[in-house]
C-alpha cells in the first residue's frame, strides 16, 4: 500500500511504496497541496500498472533515486524462474523489454516533473534570488502540474501549444481576463529551456520547434508633464520631497533607488554610482551590467540630496525608515504616490513612470541620446528610440521646425542673382525663349508658424520684361574673312572656324550675328552648332 507523506525537514511531500518487495520512500520536490497530492496519486497508479503488466523501471519514475540498483536485482530475482522456463527469452528479460508489451510502455526518458527539477538544481546556481523564486513558482503552478507525469519524449509539439493555450483562458491578476501576453511568454520560456535540454540528452527530436512567443505590445508608457512634476513636488510630503526629486530627475529604477546607500552617493564628483538594487527586501546586485552605471547629479538633485544628508546622513541607506532600515516602496506607494495622484487629480500611474518622465524630458531638452541611455543603463539607444520618441513631438511643439530653421537661417543670407539683361537678350535669341518669361527666382516665406518669426530679408521686385537693345545694322564684307588669328586655343574655337560671322563677332565686340544671315544656306557645313 502507498502513502503520500510530508517530510518535516524540507516540507516536500514524498511517495512510500513497496515494490518487489523493496520499501521505497522516493523525495520529489513538490509542496503540500492538495493539487500536488493528486498528482502523486495519479502517479502512484501508474507506479501499479506498470508492476502489473511488468513493465516496471524504477528509473523510469525516480531517475535520481539511490535503489535503482537494488530494485532491478530484485526484480530479476522474481522473474528468475520465468527465466529459466524460457531460456530464448533471457536476454529480453536482462534487457528489461518484454517482448508482448505495447511501445507505449517502453518508457526510455525520466519523467517531466523529475527532469525539470534535476534541470533547476543544476541552473539556479547562476540565477539571482529573484529569478530562483519566479522560475520555482512557474514550474510549481504551471508546468508540472500539467506535464509532470508524462515521459519527456512523449510530449509533442500539440501537447506544447494546447497548454499555451490553456494559459490565455486563466484569469489575470487585478481582476483581467486572462494572463497577458508576456507573462505566457515567461511561463514558456522554462518550458522550452528544458524540453531542449532534454532532447539534446536523451537524444529524441525536440518538440519546441518553429513555436514563436506572442506578440507583446509596446511598454505603457504614460511619462508626466513638466507642469504635472513641478505640482507632485509643491505638493508631496515634504519628507519625501527630495526622494522624488531623485527619482523624478535621475531615472533610477524603484529598487535601485530604494537601496541607495551613501558610500555610493559623490558630492565632489557630483554623481550617484548604482552598485546594488534591492528586490523583494532583498539586496541584489543590478538588473544587468549596463545597469552599473554613474549618474550625473544636476543642480536640483545635487541639493536634494544636501538636505537628505542632514537627515539620514548618519546611516547607511539615503533614503531609510526611522529604524535605519531600507524604505518599502508598496508602503510608501499606497500611503504616499496614490494618495497624491488623487489629490491632485491625475490619472493613476505607477512610480516607475518617474523613470519614463526622465528619459523624455531629457530627449526634449535636446541631450545626446547616447548619453541618455548610458544615464539610464541601456545598451543602445534602440530602446531609448523605440520607448520614448513618440512623446518628444507632443513636448517640444516643434516636429519638423528644426529643418525649418535651418533652411530658412541659410537661404535667407544667399544674395538675389543679378541679371544681366543684355545676357538675358543673347540667351532668348539662341534659345527662341522669350525673354518676358525669364524672372528672378525668389524665396518663398516659410509657412511654419515656428520660422515666421525669422526676419525675412527684402525681397526684390519682380522684373519687368526686357526689350532686346537695337543692333547696328551692318552689311558683310564681300572679301572673306582676313582678321588675323589671335585664337589661344584651337580645339575649343573650333565652332568660330566653321562659321566666319562668329569669328567676326568676336573680334569687333558684337555678342551675336545679325538676323538676317546673308550665307546662301548652301555654305553652312552639315551639322553646324548654330
Amino acid at each position: 500500500m502507498s502513502n503520500i507523506r510530508i517530510r518535516k525537514e524540507t516540507g516536500r511531500l514524498f511517495l512510500d511504496f513497496r515494490v518487489f518487495g523493496i520499501r521505497c520512500r522516493e523525495q520529489t520536490e513538490l509542496v503540500d497541496s492538495k493539487t500536488n497530492r493528486k498528482l502523486l496519486a495519479k502517479l502512484d497508479d501508474n507506479i501499479k500498472v506498470a508492476i502489473a503488466n511488468g513493465s516496471y523501471r524504477h528509473e523510469h519514475f525516480f531517475p535520481m533515486s539511490k535503489r535503482i540498483a537494488e530494485v532491478e536485482e530484485a526484480r530479476l530475482a522474481m522473474s528468475a524462474p520465468a527465466i529459466n522456463k524460457a531460456p530464448a527469452n533471457l536476454a529480453l528479460a536482462i534487457a528489461g523489454t518484454p517482448p508482448d508489451l505495447p511501445p507505449s510502455t517502453q518508457r526510455q526518458t525520466p519523467l517531466f516533473s523529475d527532469f525539470a527539477n534535476q534541470w533547476y538544481s543544476e541552473m539556479e546556481v547562476g540565477w539571482k534570488r529573484s529569478h530562483r523564486t519566479t522560475t520555482r513558482g512557474v514550474l510549481d503552478n504551471s508546468l508540472i502540474p500539467h506535464f509532470g507525469l508524462r515521459p519527456v519524449n512523449e510530449i509533442k509539439k500539440g501537447d506544447i501549444l494546447a497548454f499555451r493555450s490553456s494559459l490565455a483562458k486563466r484569469p489575470g491578476i487585478k481582476n483581467k481576463e486572462s494572463l497577458s501576453a508576456s507573462r505566457i511568454n515567461h511561463i514558456m520560456t522554462p518550458l522550452r529551456m528544458i524540453l531542449t535540454e532534454a532532447a539534446d540528452r536523451y537524444e529524441f527530436a525536440p518538440a519546441f520547434i518553429n513555436i514563436k512567443p506572442l506578440r507583446v505590445g509596446k511598454t505603457d508608457v504614460q511619462p508626466f508633464t513638466m507642469q504635472e512634476v513641478q505640482d507632485i513636488l509643491r505638493t508631496v510630503r515634504a519628507d519625501f520631497k527630495n526622494y522624488y526629486i531623485v527619482r523624478f530627475f535621475t531615472g533610477t529604477r524603484t529598487g535601485e533607488i530604494d537601496g541607495l546607500k551613501w558610500q555610493y552617493v559623490d558630492f565632489e564628483r557630483r554623481t550617484i554610482s548604482i552598485k546594488e538594487t534591492i528586490v523583494n527586501d532583498y539586496e541584489e546586485t543590478p538588473k544587468t551590467g549596463e545597469s552599473e552605471r554613474d549618474i550625473q547629479m544636476s543642480q536640483m538633485v545635487f541639493d536634494a540630496l544636501l538636505a537628505q544628508h542632514k537627515v539620514t546622513g548618519q546611516g547607511v541607506y539615503v533614503f531609510a525608515t526611522s529604524a535605519g532600515t531600507p524604505i518599502s516602496h508598496r508602503n510608501i506607494s499606497k500611503r504616499v504616490w496614490y494618495p497624491l495622484l488623487r489629490l491632485l487629480g491625475l490619472k493613476k500611474r505607477v512610480p516607475y513612470q518617474t523613470r519614463h518622465t526622465y528619459a523624455t524630458l531629457m530627449l526634449a531638452s535636446g541631450e545626446a541620446p547616447e548619453w541618455i541611455a548610458r544615464q539610464m543603463g541601456h545598451t543602445t539607444t534602440e530602446m531609448l528610440f523605440r520607448v520614448y520618441s513618440r512623446f518628444i513631438p507632443n513636448l517640444t511643439r516643434q516636429d519638423g521646425s528644426a529643418f525649418e530653421r535651418l533652411i530658412a537661417a541659410q537661404m535667407q543670407d544667399q544674395p538675389h542673382p543679378i541679371i544681366n539683361p543684355q545676357l538675358v537678350y543673347e540667351v532668348s535669341a539662341h534659345s527662341c525663349i522669350n525673354p518676358s518669361n525669364i524672372r528672378v527666382n525668389h524665396l518663398p516665406k516659410t509657412q511654419s508658424r515656428v520660422t515666421k518669426e525669422i526676419k525675412q530679408e527684402p525681397q526684390l521686385p519682380e522684373p519687368q520684361a526686357i526689350n532686346p537693345p537695337e543692333l547696328p545694322s551692318f552689311a558683310p564684307p564681300n572679301l572673306p574673312n582676313q582678321l588675323p588669328d589671335t585664337r589661344v586655343n584651337r580645339s575649343a574655337d573650333a565652332a568660330l572656324v566653321a562659321n566666319p560671322w562668329l569669328e567676326i563677332a568676336k573680334h569687333s565686340g558684337l555678342s551675336v550675328p545679325p538676323k538676317a544671315d546673308p550665307i546662301p544656306s548652301s555654305d553652312h557645313p552639315k551639322g553646324g552648332l548654330l
